[in-house]
């Protein structure tokens, strides 16, 4: 990218208050978008410095920067890591983890301008008295962190971040700034679209990360797997961490660990708070080898050394697995990914992914905004549903998207034009529903398809994410074995990768790579699908569009 007039100043900036003598590929381009006004998608993965894309141009930009987060662990070590340089402009959180007079000392820096950067949760942002005092010192910069948590086909979906856009409108219209590690292009979409971002740049960098090995070993036996998985992270150099589907297994594979000698710990959702963050403040020091979480652990989490990210069970998407495994080597140096495979396995992702949608509560909610007569209240509508507020964004979500229902810019909630009947509504919203339960289905399908391919695992990898290797990688399984070079001497491709193109049953696509005679389309209606090569030339399957 030639360099635009603020290059000079951010390269600056960079080295003068953080001490950074370069900035890694992709973080200019998307600092300059930034200074320029431009509302920005930046895709890097974990260890890349997104964090610097705001930091830096929040020095040179005239007013606080906003930035949200999803998790109070992630705001604390930002805060810190903030609060190291002098220079940066002071940091500062507001979260329900504080007391009340912390909170209140929070907002006192921010409104007389002792801070620069101001972390919050999104939930927080439903709250009028915090959008006032956020509006009243005019933020330059709206960031939101881990930004696939708005889509509801992302791996870590949040309800809260879906009114975001409603915050951001309030505050005045910032320069909006989403960072993540990974967002195959529907999940991108779907933030450009929530967010309501305005003529947004994308910048997308850095799948690749050649110095991971990627390896699947498959097993018909779960005690065999088990044993697999103890013996591996046990035998590679620490620290590790171990990935699981559900909470009894991290609790099985810790103690096992913990048996043979290793320091290992558990992390899930059902532990105390002050558990998970005793795990996590010391995996970060180093006083544990083995860390074994559900996908609760990980997010942001800042550590360059991990020698090995196994998986003990697939993850729910190729998405969740591309992150979980970024935590390793992220100093540059030889780190293992390893995914442990049964096939019984994604019998459980599918039954996570296959959950039906409550068309009575879609009933309801649509039958209390229809009788009111005038815009509602979240709060005051989940009072009166006795749900939760995050349950009920959801239900209002799809409402949404349905046509059912409007949201405005203050968050009310309020019958659409086209006055549905409760159960019209209920049943458009279900349509909607059923349509993101077969993307998520489709999803779990494309992990199936990485764990069994006999191609190069990189490849179909940065295939997934949008992104083209032209030549086996050399640093997976199936390179090793050699499968992967016969694979990729049989692949045709009658459509270019990333293609448009149309089926008469599934409607648009795109083409997302080639696993020897066959074809991965990514179609709106209904997600991932591989088709036959063979039966494509024969029935005309498919038209460039």
């Amino acid at each position: 990218m030639t360099d635009l007039p603020a290059a000079a100043d951010l390269r600056r900036t960079a080295r003068e208050a953080f001490g950074w003598t370069e900035l890694r590929p992709g973080q200019l381009e998307a600092m300059q978008h930034v200074m320029a006004g431009r509302d920005t998608l930046a895709v890097m993965p974990t260890g890349s410095g997104k964090s610097a894309i705001y930091q830096v141009p929040a020095l040179l930009l005239d007013g606080p920067t906003v930035v949200v987060s999803p998790l109070i662990a992630l705001q604390r070590d930002q805060v810190s890591g903030l609060l190291e340089h002098r220079a940066a402009g002071g940091a500062v959180q507001a979260n329900s983890a504080q007391s009340a007079r912390a909170r209140e000392a929070a907002f006192e820096a921010l409104q007389s301008g002792d801070v620069e950067f101001f972390f919050l949760a999104p939930e927080q942002l439903s709250k009028p008295e915090v959008l006032d005092a956020l509006a009243e010192v005019r933020p330059s910069l709206f960031v939101v962190d881990e930004a696939h948590c708005i889509s509801s086909w992302g791996h870590d979906f949040r309800p809260d971040y879906l009114r975001l856009h409603t915050a951001i409108e309030r505050l005045g219209r910032p320069t909006v700034l989403a960072l993540t590690a990974t967002a195959s292009p529907p999940v991108r979409d779907e933030i450009v679209s929530r967010l309501r971002l305005d003529d947004p740049v994308q910048v997308v960098r850095g799948f690749d990360r050649p110095n991971l090995s990627l390896e699947v070993e498959s097993f018909r036996d779960d005690e065999q797997r088990r044993e697999a998985v103890v013996l591996r992270a046990m035998s590679e150099a620490k620290p590790g961490l171990v990935y699981t589907a559900t909470r009894k297994s991290a609790e099985r594979y810790a103690e096992a660990l913990a048996e043979l000698g290793i320091t290992a710990e558990h992390y899930h959702a059902g532990r105390r708070s002050a558990d998970r963050d005793d795990v996590h403040s010391r995996f970060l020091a180093g006083g544990l080898d083995v860390v074994v979480a559900t996908t609760a652990f990980g997010m942001g989490i800042d550590k360059a050394d991990v020698r090995f990210v196994l998986h003990a069970e697939v993850a729910d998407s190729l998405d969740s697995y591309y992150q979980e495994i970024g935590r390793a080597g992220r100093d540059g140096e030889p780190a293992q990914a390893v995914l442990y495979y049964r096939q019984e396995d994604l019998g459980l992702r599918t039954f996570f992914a296959s959950g039906g949608v409550d068309e009575r509560a879609l009933t309801q909610v649509v039958a209390l905004v229809n009788h009111a007569g005038e815009a509602v209240e979240p709060t005051a509508l989940a009072s009166e549903m006795d749900v939760r507020p995050t349950r009920l964004a959801g239900l209002v979500n799809l409402l949404e998207q349905a046509g059912a229902v409007d949201v405005h810019d203050d968050g009310t909630i309020e019958a659409s034009e086209d006055e549905l009947s409760p159960r019209q509504a209920a049943s458009q919203a279900a349509e909607v529903a059923e349509s993101q339960r077969k993307m998520e289905q489709s999803r779990v399908e494309m992990m199936r398809a990485y764990a069994e391919t006999t191609g190069c695992r990189r490849q179909f990898l940065l295939g997934y994410f949008g992104e083209t290797l032209e030549e086996p990688c050399g640093n997976c399984d199936t390179c090793r074995d050699g499968t992967a070079e016969e694979q990729a001497d049989a692949d045709l491709s009658p459509f270019p990768l990333q293609s448009r193109v149309t089926h008469a049953s599934w409607g648009n696509g795109v083409v997302m790579r080639y696993e020897g005679d066959r074809i991965v389309v990514l179609f709106e209606a209904v997600g991932y699908r591989t088709l036959s090569l063979e039966a494509v030339a024969a029935r005309g399957l498919l038209e460039a569009s």
